[in-house]
């Protein structure tokens, strides 16, 4: 229930989410721990004590043991994390019952992680509201983060120089520029760099390129395009996959919108005007900040332009950075993760301004206002929604944000695997044979189905995803890495935030 105290502290009105987690009670304290090097990889965050999340209800810390609780946590995330985080911890009221919040301040030591006897440390990240064992890529990514490294500068030494085509960028930046590119000022760039054993391209050359090394690195920067009948992912209309080099795989990305969304037209006094579905500016923007902005050190992940009856959605893989909340994007405020790119982007005059794609967005929408801009972000990504107003659930509804634009039933995740438990049922009573909560526990990092079936021991494929992955993904605790694919042999399955919620809940 959200109360209209005007007191009462805003977060404790808000879900939880990859900045906030509730508490009942004091845990196990590896679980507090794993929050805190969570929240101080990411962008901090706030562990509430004293709070039950769902349904919410504030519970409190009684008084007689406040203050032991407060030294248990202190102590606990201190003792467990390594490097050292200390969190600061402080006591909130609220109708009139005693709360503890930890508060954990990104760290820049990255990456943090717990100690294990005689073990490296484990690294966890907030993905959602969970947290999830970070794998390699990602610690790499920590790392780079601390060094105030972009991923888009790092040498790529398995490459030669010859071996990247730059003709079509050198031709699409002087027909932009007017500038002629000479090797020289590629160095300058930043696309190439000198070492010691010669002189290679950074990732950043190899995604403006259009050369096989391109898709050899990185096969998966690409835009998946696709048109839906309705309102969910059953029934493909149009698809299409834009394999361009990054700077040139907006206007391919924007035919297959116009293609396929409606043009209208309003008559005035004297001229006809036409009138797109949605504001073709702004979406233009999304795909430009999409493109910039996304992790392409995160493989099997690539940009989603997905158009429904009632909306347009645009994900990117990768979260916001963590020093960004949602909700100071539109404020000229700005971070730029791929620093390599975003200069030669504002050159191209794809990008006009540092921080005003938002700012254009909410724009261009004034002349639309029965279209909704929704920003957020879905785990790992972030998503930009053009949703038509009248599709939105109706006040009063317990249709949150994440059900927007869908009808009641499988959400788009969910699609082609059988129905099973709600999400919303899914919590400490759900109880999985073994063989099933073992395999989420496989899924922690992206996996193939051959991969489970040899760490399971299964040998019969069909039985297999039909009596144990199905009604997995069907309960909303796993998911597919590409769910408009499901029989893609690059398919893979990943540990939803549920899930992960329900493996936490029995540790």
């Amino acid at each position: 229930m959200i109360s209209t105290d005007k007191n009462r502290p805003a977060f404790l009105d808000q879900p939880e989410s990859r900045r906030l987690e509730f508490k009942e009670s004091f845990p196990k304290g590896e679980q507090v721990a794993r929050t805190a090097v969570a929240f101080a990889n990411g962008a901090g965050g706030k562990i509430v004590f004293g709070v039950k999340d769902s349904p919410r209800e504030i519970v409190g810390i009684p008084d007689d043991i406040l203050f032991q609780t407060e030294a248990r946590i202190a102590s606990c995330i201190f003792d467990l994390c390594a490097p050292g985080i200390v969190p600061e911890i402080y006591i909130q009221t609220d109708e009139g019952k005693s709360l503890l919040v930890a508060e954990i301040y990104p760290g820049s030591q990255k990456p943090y992680g717990i100690k294990k006897s005689g073990r490296t440390p484990e690294v966890y990240i907030r993905v959602g509201a969970s947290n999830r064992k970070a794998d390699t890529d990602t610690i790499q990514e920590l790392e780079r983060r601390r060094q105030r490294i972009s991923f888009d500068a790092l040498t790529v030494f398995g490459c030669p120089m010859e071996a990247v085509d730059l003709s079509g960028f050198i031709r699409d930046f002087k027909a932009r520029t007017g500038r002629q590119l000479d090797k020289a000022q590629l160095f300058n760039l930043g696309l190439f760099q000198k070492e010691t054993d010669g002189t290679f391209p950074t990732n950043a050359a190899l995604l403006l390129s259009d050369s096989a090394a391109r898709k050899r690195f990185f096969g998966h920067a690409k835009i998946e395009c696709a048109r839906f009948k309705g309102t969910d992912k059953q029934v493909f209309l149009d698809q299409a996959t834009i394999d361009a080099p990054v700077h040139a795989a907006v206007e391919p990305a924007m035919a297959f919108i116009k293609k396929n969304i409606a043009l209208g037209a309003t008559i005035g006094e004297i001229y006809r005007k036409d009138r797109w579905e949605y504001p073709i500016e702004a979406m233009r923007e999304a795909l430009v900040n999409a493109i910039i902005h996304r992790d392409y050190a995160a493989s099997g992940a690539d940009i989603k332009v997905a158009i429904y009856d009632d909306m347009l959605e645009i994900t990117s893989p990768g979260p916001l950075p963590d020093t960004l909340p949602v909700e100071e994007l539109g404020t000229g405020r700005s971070e730029i993760r791929n620093r390599v790119l975003a200069p030669i982007f504002k050159d191209l005059k794809l990008i006009e301004a540092w921080g005003s794609g938002i700012q254009k967005m909410r724009q261009e929408l004034t002349d639309y206002p029965e279209i909704e801009l929704v920003l957020k972000e879905a785990g790992h990504v972030f998503q930009v929604q053009f949703t038509k107003k009248n599709s939105l659930p109706q006040s009063g509804t317990e249709a949150g944000r994440d059900q927007v634009g869908t009808k009641q039933g499988p959400s788009r995740d969910q699609v082609g695997t059988k129905q099973g438990p709600s999400r919303d049922q899914v919590g400490t009573k759900l109880e999985l044979p073994s063989n099933q909560y073992n395999i989420l526990k496989e899924c922690l990092n992206p996996i193939s189905m051959a991969e489970l079936m040899k760490a399971t021991g299964r040998s019969n494929r069909t039985k297999f995803k039909k009596s144990v992955i199905d009604p997995l993904l069907g309960a909303g605790l796993l998911e597919m890495t590409d769910p408009s694919s499901p029989n893609s042999p690059k398919q893979k399955y990943r540990i939803t935030d549920k899930g992960q919620d329900f493996i936490n809940r029995q540790e």
